[in-house]
């Protein structure tokens, strides 16, 4: 038996899907815990890509049930179409569950959303507007609307009636945008309720069934540890735990339940919006990595920003996370560079700092030490053995680990399932694990 957790260690976009699909080939429940559809993962299988926002990435594994547990915020409308998506590829859905504790997105959450970021002007946050923060300001409030509320027309319509007053007054008197009508809401959502009310169970119950059984379970972060709530480069962060600890309250589940913790990391740093960003690149080496990297983001399509791999933020995700070892994503995207830098402290007031706080105001201040280490050119697309890699490649991934006092557990140089370097035995005995 082993739960595993699976984290982004940075902004987010580290390559979570396809480390996530890999697992889930072998898991037999894997559970997506925070987040909305601003979360957005890329799957490729046998050359078809699977753009995944909701739905957890072991939808791909018919023998595993899929789980969207409570601490998730759910547009019924993006899952809906996702579901039709994937069915139409010929994906099974019906191994999918729904937590009835999961909060809904509604149209006036999206509204609030665009209107906010727009009136912030140069203090925007970037965000994705798909309602996520205002979605979970309600949960937070005490007035959000849950999926058992949309569950029963009488009870849904009684909040939606009262919640909608308020959010029509702010949307009218003080962004002067239009207010929406209880009638057309209403009738929308009965509709979303028909189709997805065959998904809705009480998931914490399910989950802990699975791990009383002794199920190989998979636990799906979305994000990063850089954009958690409470631990991320605030005010640009996401409205949810990334972290690791988000498990426990995102699914219903306790601390002692969970085996392993692997953080997803790029071989180098990217990210998506607006923040501070010590180790990002604007010249001809970030446009390499862009390219060749495809970095564009899943959800809004936006051009990633690209950088230099950080270590001072892998080290305080390291602790926050209590990290058991790395996957390191893309090493391949690096193929090609004639030199590679790594951050391994940051210079602060003339001082250097191994490990720091990565707040808005810390790394406004702070300016990244740099190593430099040789690149390779061999194409490294099809190795299966850590030995078979180039020796600069190999030592690049050494120098890391010896930075960050973890192992790398899993290093991929390639998008497929298969290609990837599995050191871990453990690993490599839940990736032979069938029924």
């Amino acid at each position: 038996m082993s739960n595993i957790v699976l984290v982004g260690t940075q902004w987010g976009d580290e390559g979570k899907g396809r480390i996530t699909d890999l697992l889930s080939n072998k898991a037999e429940m894997v559970v997506r815990f925070q987040g909305g559809d601003n979360a957005g993962h890329t799957v490729i299988l046998d050359k078809n890509e699977f753009k995944l926002h909701l739905v957890p990435s072991g939808i791909l594994n018919p023998n595993a049930v899929c789980v969207i547990g409570n601490g998730v915020v759910v547009n019924p409308m993006t899952l809906i179409n996702e579901l039709r998506d994937l069915e139409s590829k010929g994906v099974r859905t019906d191994n999918l569950r729904i937590s009835s504790n999961c909060h809904l997105i509604m149209p006036y959450h999206i509204a609030l959303d665009s209107v906010t970021e727009n009136s912030l002007g140069s203090l925007k946050i970037g965000t994705t507007r798909k309602g996520i923060g205002p979605a979970y300001a309600d949960k937070a409030g005490r007035s959000g609307i849950r999926i058992c509320d949309l569950m029963d027309p009488e009870v849904f319509k009684q909040k939606l009636s009262s919640i909608l007053k308020i959010k029509n007054a702010i949307l009218e008197k003080v962004y002067s945008s239009d207010a929406f009508e209880v009638e057309d809401i209403f009738n929308n959502y009965m509709q979303y309720a028909e189709i997805l009310k065959k998904y809705v169970v009480d998931t914490a119950f399910l989950v802990n069934k699975a791990i009383d059984e002794g199920k190989n379970i998979l636990f799906e972060g979305a994000q990063g540890t850089l954009l958690d709530i409470d631990h991320g480069t605030y005010p640009y962060v996401t409205s949810s735990s990334t972290t690791a600890g988000g498990v426990f309250s995102g699914s219903g589940i306790g601390p002692k339940r969970i085996n392993n913790v692997i953080g997803i990391t790029k071989s180098y740093c990217t990210r998506v919006g607006e923040g501070v960003f010590p180790t990002e690149l604007s010249d001809k080496n970030g446009d390499y990595i862009r390219k060749k990297g495809n970095e564009y983001g899943t959800t809004t399509g936006r051009a990633r920003r690209c950088g230099w791999f950080d270590c001072v933020t892998i080290r305080y995700a390291k602790i926050i996370n209590n990290l058991d070892s790395l996957a390191i994503t893309k090493l391949d995207v690096l193929t090609g560079l004639e030199k590679i830098k790594i951050c391994t402290g940051y210079d602060i007031g003339g001082k250097i700092y191994d490990n720091v706080t990565p707040n808005c105001i810390t790394l406004q201040k702070s300016k990244p030490v740099y190593i430099e280490v040789d690149g390779w050119d061999e194409d490294i697309s099809d190795i299966k053995d850590f030995n078979g890699l180039p020796h600069n490649a190999r030592k690049y991934i050494e120098i890391l680990e010896e930075l960050l006092s973890i192992p790398a557990s899993m290093i991929s140089v390639g998008p497929d399932r298969h290609q990837i370097i599995i050191r871990d035995n453990d690993l490599k005995s839940f990736l032979k694990h069938t029924d």
